[in-house]
């Protein structure tokens, strides 16, 4: 029927009207895993602020508060690129159900010792490093899958949903947090996150996808393939370039900032739970505009509008003492990282044949999130050298500077460049 998409339910055939900005809701597997999911991210902004907090509680080292960040980044530089293959090779909804029950498992062991008292900063690390794995596994499943979901076309209707989602869980999760933790402990923040996982974990239970053709290949054969691919599509190898940069740019925000409000604010754990909210209210705020403004802009000044307000942000919580001053640049950092990764996850999706979309996906993850876990090393490192305001506003010049090259050297695709037909 002209006008109208056919969607493959546990139920069968069920006609749609045309996409819309909300259209991927009137898909009831979609809607249920995007509630559940919303749950399940609104656990992980928990434990992320429990974490956090936690450890600038245990140790003073700027360095240890930062590689909290990168402990939930490196599995996914590390591990990424071989979960797309397994993502590729096998059921995704079955990869997708394994890596929840092997974080609920280790987000429960977590809140254990913590509230035993036997936790120390190395042993903390450990955790969120062993949580990031499981994210590392389950991410190119889950991001893969949207196409068994939705109808092709509203693709990148569905990844803005999903990117609106875990930034409402940012916004509420964080003050939250800093509230149960004031309350309680912070292992009760843990044990929070550990429950949140059923929900999705029963979801994936009802699912019942068509089955996919996969012509399997060995893990490592199928890796090269994926590689190979990404590295000579010049349009995919230029947005992945991108996202690298980047990456470790964003990274002096996302993992100086519990260090930034604990030690140069004088801030409390509530504190931290607002910047953290806004920056959530933020990417929430800046979600439904990202197809309008890439129309207009293009890849290229939806990523520099991103990036100035990145730039912006550093430098003002370099500058303020006070929470009070800062809760500006939170909000502007959050319309500025959903802007910056969604379009780059877009842009990667809709240039990525079906059949090694989880590789191209876990490429692009291992890629972006291991710039992330670099820069939280060395801007760790540069504010345990010099100072946090040093840092942040190292992380603003790199940010210019890395920006302006790459837009010469690697200029992001003109619209339709490279875009596959995913019909």
């Amino acid at each position: 029927m002209v006008g109208e998409v056919v969607e493959t339910t546990t139920s069968g055939l069920v006609p749609q009207p045309s996409a819309g900005t909300f259209s991927p809701f009137r898909y009831p597997v979609f809607r249920a895993i995007w509630i559940a999911n919303l749950f399940s991210n609104l656990g992980s902004t928990l434990q992320s602020v429990g974490a956090a907090w936690l450890m600038t509680e245990l140790t003073p080292s700027h360095q240890l508060v930062a590689l909290v960040q990168a402990s939930a980044t490196v599995p996914i530089m590390l591990f990424g690129m071989f979960a797309g293959a397994i993502a590729d090779n096998f059921d995704r909804r079955r990869i997708m159900l394994a890596a929840q029950v092997g974080m609920l498992t280790v987000s429960a062991a977590l809140a254990a010792l913590t509230y035993a008292g036997w936790i120390s900063p190395f042993l903390l690390l450990a955790f969120t490093l062993t949580v990031g794995t499981g994210t590392a596994l389950n991410s190119p499943a889950w991001q893969a899958s949207v196409r068994q979901q939705v109808a092709p076309r509203e693709i990148p209707q569905a990844i803005a949903l999903n990117s609106i989602s875990f930034n409402i869980a940012r916004s509420i999760g964080p003050a939250l947090g800093g509230l149960l933790i004031s309350l309680f402990d912070v292992s009760f923040a843990f044990a929070m996150n550990a429950v949140s996982y059923v929900g999705l974990i029963g979801v994936l239970l009802w699912w019942r996808p068509e089955p996919r053709q996969v012509e399997r290949r060995p893990i490592l054969p199928a890796v090269g393939v994926g590689i190979r691919y990404c590295a000579t599509n010049g349009p995919l190898r230029r947005i992945l370039l991108r996202g690298l940069a980047l990456g470790f740019s964003l990274a002096a925000y996302q993992s100086l900032l519990p260090a930034v409000v604990s030690d140069h604010m004088k801030g409390s754990e509530l504190d931290f739970g607002m910047m953290l909210g806004l920056f959530g209210i933020g990417s929430i705020t800046a979600a439904p505009f990202i197809g309008l403004i890439r129309s207009k802009l293009g890849l290229e000044g939806i990523l520099a509008v991103g990036a100035a307000m990145f730039v912006f942000s550093l430098s003002l919580i370099a500058a303020v003492h006070q929470i009070s001053y800062a809760l500006p640049a939170a909000f502007i950092a959050g319309m500025g990282w959903v802007w910056i990764l969604t379009t780059i996850n877009t842009a990667v999706q809709l240039r990525s044949p079906d059949e090694i979309l989880g590789r191209c996906l876990s490429i692009y993850q291992a890629v972006t999130f291991g710039g992330m876990a670099l820069g939280s090393w060395v801007w760790g490192f540069i504010a345990d050298w010099k100072s946090l305001p040093f840092a942040l506003h190292a992380g603003s010049v790199f940010l210019i500077v890395s920006f302006a090259a790459l837009r010469l050297l690697a200029p992001l695709p003109r619209p339709g460049e490279g875009v596959l037909d995913q019909s």
